[in-house]
């Protein structure tokens, strides 16, 4: 699953983990991030949200 920077609106909606400019994980906190909304700032410059769980939805 691709990062994403602040701001930017993720593809699907999920839980979001912040990663490091390498990729290791800054935080034990996880947001959701819905579906065509921005995701909000991370704690230091540089970071960028990971997905780690898409939300399900039945049909």
């Amino acid at each position: 699953m691709p990062n994403y920077k602040p701001g930017q609106s993720p593809k699907d909606s999920g839980q979001f983990i912040e990663v490091g400019p390498r990729g290791g994980k800054q935080s034990k906190t996880e947001i959701t991030g819905v579906e065509n909304k921005p995701l909000p700032p991370t704690s230091k410059p540089g970071n960028q949200w990971k997905q780690v769980d898409k939300t399900k939805h039945k049909n």
